[in-house]
């Protein structure tokens, strides 16, 4: 099994940058393809960006208008969710997920394991 922590969310202006991190312990980081998600209050969880286990293959979902980027690093066990040009809209609890199945998903049932999230607000 394979835990996760976010962290690096919080308030920023309209057009600001963040950088969430989620770091893992457990089983080997290596072998989990990663993903983030968020989910707005009223609102259904939505897919965020996922990167293959080799860090060779990422996924957007179709708002990110590549404003936000992510990344792995395997010394460090950790993904990482560039996020810049941020708008209100982009206010969520941000959560990233680990999928063991080798699957690069953009749905949430292809990850197996789950962080708690972090809050992103986005207002000026």
């Amino acid at each position: 099994q394979i835990q996760l922590v976010e962290s690096g969310g919080g308030l920023v202006q309209p057009g600001g940058s963040l950088r969430l991190s989620c770091a893992t312990s457990g089983r080997a980081f290596t072998n989990y393809a990663m993903g983030w998600f968020r989910q707005a209050p009223g609102k259904e969880r939505e897919f965020v960006a996922s990167i293959s286990a080799t860090g060779l293959s990422t996924s957007y979902g179709g708002f990110v208008k590549a404003r936000f980027t992510i990344s792995r690093d395997d010394a460090k066990n950790t993904v990482y969710l560039q996020m810049n040009n941020l708008k209100p809209e982009d206010t969520a609890v941000y959560s990233c997920a680990a999928s063991g199945r080798g699957v690069v998903g953009v749905e949430d049932v292809d990850y197996e394991y789950w962080g708690q999230g972090t809050q992103v607000t986005v207002s000026s």
